[in-house]
């Protein structure tokens, strides 16, 4: 059985409550307006002329050959859409592992991404080293590998850091799957906001013909309303079992968001410019808030995506300011315990900070506040 989403329960009680959604994992959205402005002649009658009825499970051909058209070397029937990324870490993982099988995650992590495989068989956990800009240790993923290995599960840009892996690294992953003959899944919802484009990794499905590139519209692309996710992959049987796993879970997704979805691909390039420019003006924000409270946090800027995980070294432990941060002033971060793994130690003193979202300024000058309020030590 699998345990309660932590995060999840975390967010059902603070989420839609909080005032200030500062841990957020998403950018900011846009109404249903501005989306349908990007929208050209065809995909605007496609739009006005859609009737509700159900859709291909393996999605709309022509949302896929967008969705095929943001890689190097992936054609349209080599994806497979889901009702979001959630869906698709559960569909690939049911499919891939077994009870005799054996899977490797990193840590910290989104909780699916240890939970649902470690509710099929045995996982190992490597861990991330804050003390390295956490990095992933290569030697011991090799030393992690068991002859029934069957999964190899990373996550760049990583939930909750930002750490995008070096070119290398990545390098390095792929030939040692490569070599034992398994599959490598890559959770990949956070790429296109990098920032630097230069240290951009290319998507996994692209490079290694046993790998799954997992995205989703509700990350770089702020669109997590129309549940929209996919797996890209050169392993053509795997999804077309990936696809009758589907069967037993949405079935299809949502017409009205498959045509929304794809109106937003179309206009990729305007959208992710305007949320790149966004994380830039709020990244500026908090590193000038941060430099205020030396002696309270200790904060970089990440590699990549629109979330990071800063560590708090304030006397009350980063449990304790969480709970009374929300409680207090409606700022809602995410502490350090919705990351605690069963596999491996997790640290005990960061949270979450998002910088997605455009009230930033306003965000920060609540925390600022509460901050000055306390007690000195």
């Amino acid at each position: 059985m699998l345990p309660d989403f932590r995060l999840e329960t975390y967010f059902s009680r603070w989420e839609f409550t909080a005032r200030y959604h500062l841990c957020a994992s998403d950018m900011e959205t846009i109404t249903m307006q501005e989306l349908l402005a990007f929208a050209g002649d065809k995909d605007r009658q496609r739009w006005d002329e859609l009737r509700l009825g159900y859709t291909e499970t393996f999605g709309m051909p022509a949302l896929r050959q967008a969705i095929a058209a943001t890689y190097d070397n992936i054609s349209p029937d080599e994806v497979l859409t889901f009702a979001g990324a959630e869906e698709g870490i559960f569909a690939a993982m049911q499919v891939l592992l077994g009870p005799d099988d054996h899977a490797i995650v990193i840590t910290p992590n989104y909780q699916a991404a240890e939970t649902v495989p470690a509710s099929i068989c045995q996982v190992t956990g490597l861990a991330l080293r804050p003390d390295d800009n956490w990095e992933l240790d290569i030697d011991a993923l090799r030393k992690a590998l068991r002859a029934n290995t069957k999964v190899i599960s990373i996550n760049c840009p990583h939930n909750p850091t930002g750490k995008v892996f070096s070119q290398h690294t990545l390098s390095q992953i792929v030939a040692i799957a490569r070599h034992a003959g398994i599959h490598l899944f890559s959770d990949e919802v956070y790429r296109l906001l990098e920032r630097d484009a230069s240290i951009r990794l290319p998507q996994v499905a692209d490079i290694y013909e046993r790998g799954l590139s997992l995205n989703v519209m509700s990350k770089a692309y702020g669109l997590p309303g129309l549940r929209i996710g996919w797996i890209a992959s050169k392993d053509k049987d795997l999804l077309s079992r990936m696809e009758r796993a589907k069967h037993y879970l949405s079935i299809c997704n949502s017409g009205p968001s498959e045509v929304l979805a794809l109106i937003a691909l179309n206009a990729r390039d305007r959208i992710l410019l305007r949320n790149l420019d966004i994380i830039a003006a709020n990244l500026t924000l908090l590193d000038q808030f941060f430099a205020d409270y030396p002696d309270l946090f200790q904060w970089s800027i990440p590699d990549g995506g629109c979330i990071a995980y800063p560590r708090y070294d304030g006397h009350d432990g980063v449990e304790n300011f969480c709970r009374e941060l929300v409680e207090q002033t409606g700022v809602l971060l995410l502490p350090a315990s919705v990351y605690t793994s069963e596999l491996t130690n997790t640290p005990t003193d960061r949270f979450r900070i998002g910088f997605g979202r455009a009230n930033m300024a306003e965000s920060l000058s609540v925390l600022r506040g509460f901050l000055e309020r306390q007690p000195a030590a």
